[in-house]
């Protein structure tokens, strides 16, 4: 496995790949890697005669009161936990190499980014097309590989994709969790011992309302109050948001008439968490 910081050496090596007609996964990443990071890269091996992991941590998706500065790096651990996952190489830029000076260009996406985490993150999604866009452009994969835990973005993402014509396939890949149910996230590592013992408050919440989905309740207002009701039990915890939004355009309904996406955010201590299911009719 090579691990390379240019855009250059990134171009020559997938070029060299394709040019013996092997097909390429992609999967984007932030770093500090998990086993849902490890479960995508797993998935696109099996998938793809190559893959090509990113690790950048990305300034542009971070607001000014948010933990650019603090968010974990560890890339000897990250090349570890890739190559063991079947990566073959991992693109590792700079934010200079990635940001130009004079850089003046952005990608955004509509409607799909004001509600949820858009609405409480202004620009972060802006943040995230661009480089997401500029990742495609650099690695030109056949497939890209992103977690479900991330739901908003995965819509995002394959809105994007859409609209712009991207000769691109998007995966969508399920929720790994922890056996006691916390959804994988690089932010687990923020939490005390406290603090993680209370965050199983959202998994538990979640799935108490899909029960109630599946006894037939099909009003929104109640699966958002009973999510309400069992995470305000817990005293380290803050809600941030909880939403009951149709799956495909985000949009918030009152009765629930086909497929939903449940959604919450969750402050626990400092840190904030997501997480998610979507319901099928």
């Amino acid at each position: 496995m090579k691990i390379v910081n240019t855009i250059k050496d990134t171009r020559e090596i997938v070029k060299q790949w394709k040019s013996e007609g092997l097909t390429v996964g992609f999967v984007p990443t932030m770093g500090y890697l998990h086993e849902g990071h490890s479960s995508l890269i797993k998935k696109a091996s099996e998938e793809n005669d190559k893959v090509v992991v990113s690790i950048f941590v990305n300034p542009m998706q971070f607001g000014p009161k948010e933990d650019l500065a603090k968010y974990p790096r560890d890339l000897e651990r990250d090349s570890k936990i890739t190559e063991e996952a079947g990566g073959d190489l991992i693109f590792n830029p700079s934010p200079e190499e990635m940001y130009p000076e004079d850089f003046s260009s952005f990608v955004d996406v509509n409607g799909l980014t004001e509600g949820l985490c858009g609405e409480k993150r202004p620009g972060h999604f802006k943040g995230v097309c661009t480089v997401v866009a500029k990742l495609f452009n650099i690695v030109k994969p056949h497939r890209a590989y992103f977690g479900e835990k991330d739901a908003q973005q995965l819509a995002v993402i394959k809105r994007m994709v859409r609209d712009l014509d991207m000769d691109i396939e998007i995966i969508p890949c399920s929720i790994i969790r922890e056996e006691d149910g916390l959804a994988k996230s690089s932010r687990n590592t923020y939490l005390s011992k406290e603090e993680r013992t209370a965050a199983l408050v959202l998994s538990k919440a979640l799935n108490k309302s899909k029960e109630t989905l599946s006894q037939g309740e099909r009003k929104a207002i109640a699966i958002k109050d009973l999510i309400y009701n069992e995470i305000s039990k817990e005293p380290l915890a803050r809600i941030d948001y909880i939403e009951v939004v149709d799956s495909m355009t985000l949009k918030k309904v009152e009765r629930i008439e086909k497929d939903i996406l449940v959604a919450i955010a969750v402050y626990v201590g400092n840190t904030r968490l997501i997480d998610n299911y979507t319901f099928k009719l």
